[in-house]
């Protein structure tokens, strides 16, 4: 990739974040817990967004982000009040460039009129700011397009600050890149922006340098700047933004503030034609350290000052996910040898193994530190796929002709990145269907005591080794009378069948079922609940719903932490080795004869500290003949799925607690039901990792005889096709 290239990608990556910062921002000063700072980072976030397109030339995105942002000016200056209707013209407008971007990404262009109802809805609070006040705070030094955002005021030499009483400073910074500034690809915006961010700044561009548009060449520096900076910020933080360029451009720093120092007159006008204007790194040194007391101060710190400005280039890093991903696959390999290595070690004579079984233990734990240390590069706030669905439900609820709102919890807790890349789709589809058939017209939630605006809840907590997501809404729930009519209609259910509201409510995952009386844009298809049991069910996870007539419904998505590595414990039923994943194991006993009751129908009760627990034969429900069927001669691993349900499997014997890495069998073997991946042992064998959440709901909607009676499906039978 191109340097060029890689420029763009970077720049995509921050319009991004910048989106997503948008988007909670004006969240936030929709719902009344916004400030001025939070008017001042969306201003940011869409001249950053315009200053990075203007790069590379994307006129649509340009011009659009132009008016956003003038709009946002007017805001911020106070001219313009954030009322609720402001509010919804401004997220269309985020709406309309985030699609802009998207499209830019995409290497598309607009169609004639996109994105023209934002525009004029934007021109229109521009229009209607008062013009005086707009031209007198402008003044005549109006910036060209691509600098609005900065107040372009000239700096006169008397503006000498005598400060306040917050200990604000008044620093005058002559800013000149030079040509090798253009050709390493520095944006010389982004410190402008830094400057912008340590407090009140005043701008004056210098274009006397420009040529005719005939001799502009790509890779030189025509324009400067000169900044009246108003900040609290001390000196040497200044001298630390500009640190890492110090010889790619000219730099003078004057401290303005009264008695700072002898040197208070405006300094001399850098020479914009002389030809000695870009060569002088001498005299751009000594510029910096211009005033006496700065001197010393810079003198004295220098050393710290470019720590400073070091620690603060180190902070973050954009790493290719492919990169990160070659090392987690690395480090999967590493456990696997690790565990090669133990099981070599168990054979060695008992001297020798000793010693080196210490430094096996110090392997293992070196290791566990280094997964744990990926898989945290690897984890991702879902808060990146929860902020998408406030601009989805505005879109839904303005084609339906209801008001709804979402509330969003947990949006910090982290997953891998594989799965928050996975987890859109599901969610779109769960609120489409919420709002499409779940939430009420307003008329019909008044009539029925509720408030006529909907609500949509999304929150995510971690449980264990899993992470939960819920989506919940307070409509009407589901009709399950309809919905049984409906599945008996097209032949999903047999009609002499007996089943419980739950499985009712699970009928809308299957797949072509939908209630809808006709098909629409928004649903009808009978596509979009089971592409959301698809798509969890691939990442491991499962999905279940809770409804309640007239209520309103909760769709519970469980899914692992991670794809990758993953804590276990080993363990042999028949001539078969699986593993269990340890968040999902309570305790594992051999229990004694009064411990354990008969029950019709079931392997038998266990009676744990006043709870009773299901027991069941792993081998039954797996399929292994050869598994032990005494329950008072195995062990009994009890377990808990994420709804709460706990279950007692009973197992021959446990092997012990290692480090597995999932390795998908789907590709070989298809989805098997009851297992989530496989792993590589320590002698080499391949072991099934189970899915706890599956057998659960396996033993609770199957006969005991299950796996014997599905043995083309069974684990059994993906061992035989494996090996």
């Amino acid at each position: 990739m191109s340097g060029f290239e890689q420029l763009k990608v970077t720049f995509f990556d921050e319009a991004n974040e910048g989106l997503v910062n948008l988007e909670a921002g004006l969240t936030d000063i929709r719902e009344g817990t916004g400030s001025d700072d939070t008017v001042h980072a969306i201003f940011r976030a869409v001249h950053s967004i315009k200053g990075g397109a203007g790069v590379f030339g994307f006129t649509e995105l340009i011009d659009f982000a132009h008016v956003f942002e003038t709009v946002l000016d007017v805001v911020r200056r106070g001219s313009l009040s954030t009322t609720p209707d402001v509010m919804d013209v401004l997220l269309r407008a985020n709406d309309t460039l985030a699609d802009l971007v998207g499209m830019a990404r995409d290497g598309k262009t607009a169609g004639p009129g996109f994105g023209s109802e934002s525009r004029s809805a934007l021109e229109h609070l521009i229009q209607s700011d008062d013009d005086s006040q707009n031209s007198s705070s402008r003044g005549d030094n109006q910036a060209p397009a691509d600098f609005e955002g900065f107040s372009f005021t000239p700096v006169r030499a008397d503006n000498v600050d005598d400060g306040d009483s917050a200990g604000l400073r008044r620093y005058l910074i002559t800013f000149r890149p030079k040509s090798g500034m253009i050709t390493k690809s520095i944006d010389p915006l982004f410190f402008l922006n830094t400057l912008r961010s340590m407090g009140e700044v005043d701008i004056v561009i210098e274009t006397d340098a420009l040529p005719s548009l005939s001799e502009l060449q790509s890779d030189q520096a025509y324009v400067g700047w000169t900044v009246s900076l108003r900040t609290a910020s001390a000196r040497a933080e200044i001298d630390a933004v500009f640190a890492p360029i110090i010889q790619d451009c000219e730099i003078r720093i004057v401290d303005l503030t009264a008695g700072a120092a002898p040197e208070t007159a405006l300094p001399e006008p850098i020479a914009q034609n002389s030809p000695d204007s870009t060569a002088a790194p001498a005299s751009t040194r000594k510029d910096i350290a211009a005033a006496p007391d700065a001197a010393n101060e810079a003198s004295a710190n220098g050393k710290e000052s470019r720590s400073a400005a070091a620690k603060s280039a180190a902070t973050t890093i954009r790493v290719e996910l492919e990169k990160i991903d070659r090392v987690v696959n690395m480090v999967g390999e590493l456990v696997i040898a690790q565990a090669m290595l133990g099981q070599v070690i168990e054979n060695l004579p008992e001297e020798t193994g000793g010693k080196v079984s210490n430094i096996l233990a110090d392997l293992v734990r070196h290791t566990r530190g280094l997964k744990d240390s990926v898989m945290a590069i690897r984890a991702q706030p879902v808060s990146s796929v929860f902020q998408r669905m406030p601009r989805l439900v505005r879109e839904l609820s303005a084609k339906t002709g209801k008001k709804v709102q979402v509330e969003m919890f947990g949006e910090t807790t982290e997953v891998d990145k594989t799965i928050i890349e996975r987890l859109s789709d599901p969610l779109t589809h769960i609120i489409r269907n919420s709002i499409d058939h779940g939430i009420e017209p307003p008329a019909e939630r008044v009539a029925r005591g509720k408030s006529e605006i909907g609500t949509i809840r999304l929150s995510a907590d971690q449980r264990g080794g899993r992470i939960v997501i819920e989506i919940s809404d307070d409509g009407a729930g589901v009709n399950c009378e309809r919905v049984l009519k409906k599945a008996r209609e097209r032949g999903l259910v047999d009609p002499n069948a007996s089943i419980t509201e739950d499985e009712i409510c699970n009928l809308i995952f299957l797949p072509g079922f939908s209630t809808a009386e006709s098909v629409s844009d928004i649903s009808g298809r009978g596509v979009g609940m089971d592409v959301v049991r698809r798509n969890i069910q691939d990442l491991g996870g499962r999905t279940s719903i809770k409804s309640e007539m007239g209520r309103g419904m909760t769709i519970q998505l469980a899914l692992p932490l991670t794809l990758a590595v993953m804590d276990g414990m080993v363990v042999e039923v028949g001539n078969q080795t699986y593993v269990l994943p340890i968040p999902n194991i309570v305790e594992c006993l051999r229990p004694t004869g009064n411990e354990i009751h008969d029950l019709l129908g079931t392997a038998g009760t266990l009676q744990l500290r006043g709870d009773i627990v299901p027991l069941i034969h792993l081998g039954d429900l797996l399929g292994v003949t050869a598994a032990v069927r005494d329950k008072k001669c195995g062990v009994v691993i009890i377990t808990e799925a994420s709804n709460g349900t706990r279950l007692g499997f009973i197992v021959d014997e446990l092997c012990g607690h290692q480090q597995v890495v999932i390795k998908s069998i789907e590709e070989n073997c298809g989805t098997v039901q009851g297992i989530a991946g496989a792993t590589i042992l320590g002698d080499g064998h391949v072991a099934f990792i189970l899915d706890v959440e599956m057998l659960s709901d396996m033993t609770c909607n199957e006969a005991p005889n299950f796996g014997a009676a599905n043995q083309e499906n069974s684990a059994g039978s993906a061992a035989a096709r494996l090996n």
